[in-house]
């Protein structure tokens, strides 16, 4: 989600060896995990709802009959919703099936071997939780795996797992494949916003990518514990690769929270606060946040993409000469994750934050 070095995470216990020990014991889990505050909230599920989020088919993006109608619903998915499924999407099964497999055999590693890999002072890269600033807030029910992907000289080896052997090999074949995707769907959001594909693509010069791998327990209390808090993503899009059959992730609609079920084969993409600001507000930057199963584990892989280290992020200039003035102030990219990691996760109160 950001250059490694734009912040850190205090250490907090691995949460896959907890739910090991209280998922077979009568104990209660700790009070840091229990956040009765957010699962109290009603959530909206069922085949309608699941039907009315937009489904997006590449091959009628790149088809020439359908390309305009498709663009104009790819456009509407991101101001209405922010989030839509994108099936057809051309990346070899054999691809993300290598990548699903050696993430699984990752996680079910010792924690020892893990633990090679941990995050380090004042970095995110590796092994551990996000989003820890302090030693009294809330926790989530997960472990986090994250990684600079691209460009390729940001990728520090020290954390690149040699087990299963073909690990690294397959996370940059994905990431190669995820950032061809990504810049072809960059380029008709350029169509539908109405700006030249290269000027936005210019704010993603060298493609920066960043991946986390997020490992969610079985939690006997699943109704006390969040996998993951409330929050938007600091970034352009977002890819998103459900690892298995187990469904979690839950988007803000319209004040409710909408319970995803993501389409066998498909990726669910989602708009970041970095393209909101772009957009001037046109797309929308939606909360979201994930939930875990009482018995089964659940896996996922996000891939960030995001603007390029020194590039200045605020509304395109063209866009705000059509509307006549920029929505949200300006800043430096670094300057915009710094603070993103250093705010914890707090919903959209963040990119509330740099509006003008």
């Amino acid at each position: 989600m950001a250059h490694a070095e734009a912040g850190g995470s205090i250490p907090v216990p691995n949460v896959q060896a907890l739910a090991q020990n209280y998922n077979i014991s009568e104990e209660q889990i700790p009070e840091r995990y229990i956040r009765l505050e957010e699962t109290a909230e009603k959530v909206i599920g069922g085949h309608d709802i699941f039907s009315e989020i937009p489904i997006i088919d590449l091959n009628k993006l790149l088809d020439p009959q359908s390309s305009k109608e498709e663009c104009a619903k790819l456009g509407s998915a991101c101001k209405q919703w922010g989030f839509f499924q994108l099936i057809n999407h051309g990346i070899p099964d054999e691809v993300i099936s290598n990548f699903r497999n050696d993430m699984n055999e990752f996680f079910k590693q010792p924690l020892e071997a893990k633990k090679v890999y941990s995050m380090e002072p004042g970095n995110l890269e590796g092994y551990g939780q996000h989003f820890v600033v302090s030693d009294n807030q809330k926790l989530d029910w997960a472990d986090m795996f994250y990684l600079m992907l691209r460009p390729s000289d940001s990728r520090n080896l020290r954390f690149w797992p040699r087990n299963p052997p073909s690990f690294r090999d397959s996370i940059d074949t994905y990431s190669s494949e995820a950032a061809k995707l990504v810049s072809c769907l960059l380029r008709f959001v350029a169509m539908d916003m109405g700006v030249e594909p290269e000027s936005l693509l210019e704010r993603f010069r060298g493609q920066p990518q960043s991946m986390r791998m997020t490992y969610y327990p079985p939690c006997k209390q699943a109704e006390k514990v969040v996998g993951l808090s409330p929050h938007t993503d600091g970034t352009g899009l977002t890819l998103l690769l459900q690892a298995n059959d187990v469904q979690g992730l839950q988007i803000r609609k319209d004040g409710k929270w909408v319970a995803i079920n993501a389409l066998d084969g498909a990726f669910i993409v989602n708009v970041g606060d970095i393209l909101e600001i772009l957009s001037n507000g046109r797309y929308k930057s939606i909360e979201h946040r994930a939930v875990v199963h009482p018995t089964r584990e659940r896996m996922s892989a996000a891939v960030f993409h995001q603007p390029c280290k020194y590039a200045t992020v605020g509304p395109l200039p063209e866009l705000v000469k059509k509307d006549g003035e920029a929505f949200y102030n300006s800043i430096g990219y670094m300057d915009f994750i710094t603070r993103f990691f250093a705010a914890k996760l707090d919903g959209r109160d963040h990119l509330e934050s740099l509006k003008s």
